[in-house]
């Protein structure tokens, strides 16, 4: 594991999401920070991490713009109250893991508007070691998880960036260790 400082909290974690088992981990890699994650209602429907995930989290319906706004709000509001948030910007787990998907914005609109550091996160072979929940027959074996916690980006570097500047930036930054670990995901880009 990598691992950078980490900014005073609240902050915004931007990670991307390979596996089910990046959620678990969080616990581990931030065992100091009290933080809510901000993710897809649809995680609600899994028995065992929609009860956990219902609890503790702030759930995101993307079938509507008027909850999906409510969402934010919402984690507007836990922020001000001190909780650092986890949001995967890639909206899922990806069909073609470990390649990263396109970001969405609500996670760079959030760290703006409530004025918190982003700390990005790599999860680089968490995809082998735990699949999907709803796969009966997924993987699910021991191993060792490789995590990058790249340098946090602080307010004032957060402010001198516009909302698709800091995504992008963000973005490689989160897919630098995933070209290093695997080469073949470079000729995919072209």
């Amino acid at each position: 594991m990598k691992n950078a400082k980490l900014p005073k909290a609240p902050f915004v974690v931007v990670a991307n999401h390979i596996s089910y088992l990046d959620i678990f981990l969080m616990y581990s890699i931030l065992p100091q920070s009290a933080f809510l994650f901000l993710g897809k209602s649809e995680i609600l429907r899994y028995p065992i991490i929609g009860t956990y995930f219902k609890r503790l989290n702030i759930p995101v319906f993307r079938d509507s713009r008027v909850k999906s706004a409510k969402s934010l709000i919402q984690a507007s509001r836990e922020v001000k109250k001190g909780w650092s948030l986890i949001i995967f910007p890639e909206g899922g787990i990806p069909d073609r893991n470990p390649k990263l998907d396109k970001f969405k914005g609500g996670a760079f609109q959030l760290a703006k508007s409530t004025r918190v550091p982003i700390v990005p996160i790599t999860f680089t072979n968490n995809h082998r070691l735990f699949s999907d929940p709803s796969f009966i027959l997924g993987i699910a074996h021991p191993g060792l998880s490789r995590v990058y916690i790249h340098e946090y980006l602080s307010v004032s570097e957060i402010e001198k960036m516009s909302q698709d500047e800091l995504m992008e930036h963000c973005f490689q930054t989160i897919n630098e260790p995933l070209l290093y670990e695997y080469p073949e995901l470079k000729l995919q880009e072209n």
